[in-house]
């Protein structure tokens, strides 16, 4: 199958296209033919090896010079092409989306079949795609938010932030949005009632729940925008200068560290895929409440392409991986 591979850290340059052998469907998991993956900031911290963290959280041993899977990508949506022993609740053709360990940048990829449901039916192979992790982290983020309150996100833009506005909006809350002036009206159409241009506006005021996932603030900045019975959640960050050991880990860690100290509530939460979560966001794609914002396509091919926008070009939402079938 062809598939994009890296052997050692660095740029985008290190990525090319191969034929490599298919994987195969063992007890647990079902093989997906991949009509689509979509890029995270993971797939570029991997890529690098940047922060150093990033090779630690990638298993890999000391000293070593690549990736622990030279394929990477986990978002992906597709068609089942064959289930391992155990596999019941699927069949041979069946449309799924899901968030592999690795290998989704690739025509076939061998997922657990927890980590994958029945695609939305009102969503292409490219739109579902663009949805598992980004989604689920938002989803997670705001799973405490109720009816009426208040909820800023900081990076509303983005992969995690365009979900996240539209998951506030959907639990009832009242949304602001930060983010920058291309992308002012596009945040009001997925729901944010007010909208901070970071550019020209200076962000104040107080709100329930704070969810930073721009990583450019401080935190005490931070805290001083949460009402004290509220809550600051962290996700992430925007720290792609490279060079550091811990990279846009470093506020999270702070923040873990400060949260017996002070008022706010300080979370930090882990997103993690199932099946249960995936029904979830289905269910709420599939009643109109949630879709995904792409920003870009690309073939296969030009997979480093696709990372290297991402990597230098500030992209709104999500970018695709469209993988054709071969011949």
């Amino acid at each position: 199958m062809r598939a994009i591979v890296q052997q050692v850290y660095g740029s985008s340059a290190m990525l090319a296209t191969a034929e490599i052998e298919r994987p195969l469907a063992r007890a647990g998991e079902v093989l997906v033919r991949v009509r689509a993956a979509s890029v995270n900031a993971r797939d570029w911290h991997v890529m690098r090896g940047d922060p150093k963290i990033a090779r630690w959280m990638d298993r890999s041993v000391f000293g070593r010079r690549g990736p622990a899977n030279p394929v990477q990508g986990g978002d992906f949506a597709g068609t089942v092409e064959e289930v391992g022993d155990g596999v019941t609740d699927l069949a041979i053709g069946d449309e799924v989306f899901g968030e592999a360990v690795s290998g989704a940048f690739a025509e076939y990829v061998a997922v657990a079949r927890g980590l994958l449901d029945r695609k939305p039916a009102n969503l292409s192979f490219e739109e579902a795609a663009a949805v598992p992790l980004a989604a689920n982290t938002a989803q997670t983020c705001l799973r405490h938010v109720g009816e009426g309150e208040r909820v800023l996100v900081i990076g509303a833009s983005g992969g995690v932030g365009t979900f996240a506005v539209q998951i506030a909006r959907a639990r009832g809350a009242r949304v602001s949005a930060v983010c920058s002036t291309r992308n002012v009206e596009a945040a009001r159409a997925l729901g944010a009632e007010h909208v901070v241009d970071y550019t020209r506006d200076t962000l104040t005021g107080r709100y329930d729940t704070v969810l930073d996932l721009a990583g450019t603030r401080t935190l005490r900045a931070l805290l001083r925008l949460v009402e004290p019975t509220g809550t600051l959640v962290l996700s992430g960050g925007g720290n792609f200068d490279g060079g550091s050991w811990f990279g846009p880990v470093g506020l999270l860690a702070r923040g873990q560290l400060a949260r017996p100290f002070v008022k706010p509530g300080i979370r930090a939460p882990l997103a993690e895929q199932t099946t249960q979560s995936l029904s979830e966001l289905r269910a709420l794609i599939e009643s109109g409440a949630l879709r995904p914002v792409i920003d870009r396509t690309y073939p296969l091919a030009d997979t480093a392409a696709a990372i290297e926008y991402m990597e230098t070009e500030h992209a709104r939402a999500k970018i695709v991986i469209s993988i054709a079938p071969a011949g």
